[in-house]
């Protein structure tokens, strides 16, 4: 017999949605993407199979990422794959049935954003929707104090977005969230093996290459690989093969990485002293997937002068403190955002 779960999280970000059960944690981690059929808006696919359609589709069908930094950007598509994903996890109707569901969303989206996104969860049935801030869902996720009277400091590097934040007593004190994050450092490779190869190669390849010999700077000549690419040539138009190795990615990634180094700065420099005192103390946190990126920490501890760590499932902590959120709503009740906002 089908028994809908009482409390879930919902990570919906640009490039993965994870789904967290609250006694069960983590149950789904698919990319943000769908595929239709043309005309008819049949969906074909969701998630990992959709994701594997990218770039290789007939005319007759089209890949969709319907969310877009960190944001509902297709709200009609994005219900459809959020409904997908409910029957994967459930194992039963494709809606929430009355659970209480809280979603993560970007520091400093406008109101029709959160509206949006309250919006879609409430039409795939959930009783109840929360929204909380990702810096501070990261920050509960990566086992922060975040109700004491202390400051902690966390940067969360998702897929559209880059959000940094100083957090006490429950709340976000000063954040920035930048429009920065995985996706551009995809891009900025793309641009980068254009440019130096003559070479056009997709995302999918893009993101290949960052994972497997990516690095924000080279510290020994032991950290420096290479990694066989194939493309088309820009010239020609046949096919064609280079070689990429961790500079040309250390290079290609010079200018988002600083432009995030700076969203740091800027941060530190609006804080409160006395927060700004215990960050120095506890050192400055990074979540996400982008967080993963190897010496990126190292790279900022020299930018701010601050011990820079990397939390512990990096890739899940916002999902991981989105869900254990539900249990905190009392102590994070000035933080959170409920659908009674789609009343105002």
């Amino acid at each position: 017999m089908f028994r809908p779960f009482q409390e879930i999280g919902v990570d919906l970000g640009t490039a993965t949605v994870l789904i967290y059960v609250k006694g069960k944690g983590i149950m789904l981690r698919e990319p943000s993407v769908i595929a239709l059929v043309k005309g008819t808006g049949e969906v074909r696919a969701v998630g990992e199979e959709a994701y594997r359609m990218l770039g290789r589709t007939p005319g007759s069908i089209v890949t969709v990422r319907p969310m877009r930094d960190g944001v509902i950007a297709d709200y009609t598509l994005t219900e459809k794959m959020l409904k997908a994903f409910v029957r994967r996890v459930t194992g039963g109707p494709s809606r929430f049935l009355g659970q209480n569901v809280m979603v993560c969303v970007p520091s400093g989206v406008t109101e029709v954003e959160k509206r949006a996104v309250l919006q879609a969860v409430r039409e795939v049935g959930a009783r109840k929707a929360l929204l909380i801030e990702e810096p501070l869902a990261a920050a509960i996720g990566a086992g922060l104090s975040v109700t004491e009277p202390t400051g902690s400091m966390v940067i969360d590097i998702g897929g559209g977005t880059t959000d940094v934040a100083v957090i006490s007593l429950g709340g976000v004190v000063v954040a920035e969230s930048l429009r920065i994050a995985g996706n551009e450092f995809d891009e900025a490779i793309v641009r980068f093996v254009r440019h130096k190869e003559s070479m056009l190669i997709g995302d999918r390849t893009a993101e290949e290459i960052k994972l497997r010999v990516g690095a924000a700077s080279v510290k020994t000549p032991g950290e420096v690989g290479s990694f066989e690419v194939r493309g088309r040539d820009i010239t020609s138009g046949l096919p064609k093969t280079a070689v990429v190795t961790t500079d040309d990615v250390v290079e290609a990634l010079r200018d988002p990485l600083e432009k995030i180094a700076a969203g740091v700065q800027r941060v530190l420099e609006t804080a409160p002293p006395e927060l700004i005192s215990d960050v120095i103390d506890k050192g400055i946190i990074m979540t996400g997937g982008g967080a993963l990126l190897r010496n990126f920490d190292d790279m900022l501890r020299q930018t701010t002068g601050i011990p820079v760590a990397v939390a512990e499932n990096a890739a899940d902590c916002v999902a991981l403190g989105t869900g254990k959120a539900l249990s905190m709503t009392e102590s994070l009740e000035d933080a959170l955002v409920s659908d009674r906002f789609l009343r105002r």
